[in-house]
């Protein structure tokens, strides 16, 4: 019997509308092969819905989407309106408003892949970022704007419950695969935000039989993470760290344009969302050039969560065959174009 699923899809920005398409075709290759199918629902929403309604979105829609089993999302931003608002007016609302609260960001080099590391081989990271409080929050102001004593404050916000899941996820996750789980911290020189995290972290894992906690200050783990990258499995942070360091984790395997990753709902109350790293790419959208490995990847973690592991596995496996052999797109050393890419990937699942 063949399993279906409701899928929103928010190509929204730039390169969204490129690699979207391309990703929804090895999806439903997948599902061919697999006996599933995604009855998918787009949404004209973003920048382009802004200037025309002063809005990123409807105000009806986070119920418009409740609707559906998963969002798949491309991407947002525009040269022409300012990021706060494209960010806050589109994707922070669904992360926040879903309860998203894990941004789980895989980071894996693939043999025959490009790197600016010397020896990037081995690198398997799980990058599990705090995805709506910490440092992102809307507490705080700007005063006296235009004067010498123009000031701006941001406050960071963590509590106990924000910190104890997104660690307990990410312990649960190490228990999974090497036991090993790397905290990222700043206790030395942030003193109140900083030894919170850390004690409610260890709190936490603690409750998770088998699982070695490694809390390391965030320099000193950007740093290994170039020298060597091998060292680490999971990692949790909080909102910007694990940001930060998700985008350094993708340089280090190749390009930001192959990194995948999934704002989750573990508890299933509402939809999760699925967005590669990468944005919306306005000097390259259009000229059918951005790497669609990222939002094809992103699928396959979607696809994961939604039960159908064999599916993803496939088009994990897809990925790495082509990433390794080619065709490439240039990020990648490569010359071929996003449909050249997302072709070779399909026809390896048909």
């Amino acid at each position: 019997m063949s399993t279906h699923f409701s899928v929103a899809v928010i190509a929204g920005d730039g390169i969204g509308h490129e690699v979207v398409p391309a990703a929804m075709d090895v999806v439903d290759a997948a599902g061919s092969r697999h006996g599933f199918s995604i009855d998918w629902t787009p949404y004209p929403w973003g920048s382009e819905h802004y200037r025309t309604h002063g809005t990123m979105m409807p105000t009806d829609g986070l119920d418009r989407l409740a609707q559906h089993e998963a969002v798949f999302f491309g991407a947002v931003g525009a040269p022409d309106i300012p990021d706060h608002i494209t960010l806050w007016g589109l994707l922070i609302p669904i992360r926040r408003g879903f309860q998203q609260y894990v941004n789980l960001r895989p980071a894996r080099h693939v043999k025959g892949v490009r790197s600016p590391l010397a020896e990037p081989d081995g690198t398997d990271l799980m990058i599990v970022r705090e995805n709506v409080e910490g440092e992102y929050s809307e507490v705080g102001g700007r005063f006296g704007r235009g004067t010498d004593a123009e000031l701006a404050v941001q406050e960071a916000v963590f509590t106990r419950k924000g910190t104890a899941r997104v660690a307990a996820y990410a312990a649960e996750l190490a228990a999974r695969r090497s036991g090993k789980l790397t905290s990222a911290t700043k206790s030395n020189g942030i003193i109140h935000s900083m030894p919170f995290w850390d004690e409610v972290v260890a709190e936490a894992v603690a409750q998770q039989p088998g699982v070695e906690l490694r809390s390391v200050l965030i320099d000193a783990l950007a740093a290994a993470m170039v020298s060597r990258p091998q060292q680490f499995d999971v990692i949790v942070a909080s909102n910007l760290f694990g940001d930060i360091l998700s985008d350094l984790a993708a340089a280090c395997v190749g390009s930001i344009g192959v990194a995948a990753s999934g704002n989750l709902n573990p508890e299933r109350t509402y939809p999760s969302m699925f967005e590669p790293v990468h944005g919306s790419a306005p000097d390259i959208a259009g000229r059918g050039i951005a790497n669609p490995v990222g939002q094809i990847s992103t699928a396959a973690l979607m696809l994961d969560f939604l039960g159908e592991t064999k599916a993803a596995a496939d088009i994990n496996q897809a990925v790495d065959d082509v990433l390794r052999d080619g065709p490439r797109t240039p990020d990648l050393g490569g010359q071929d174009g996003t449909r050249e890419v997302a072709e070779a990937i399909r026809k390896q699942l048909v």
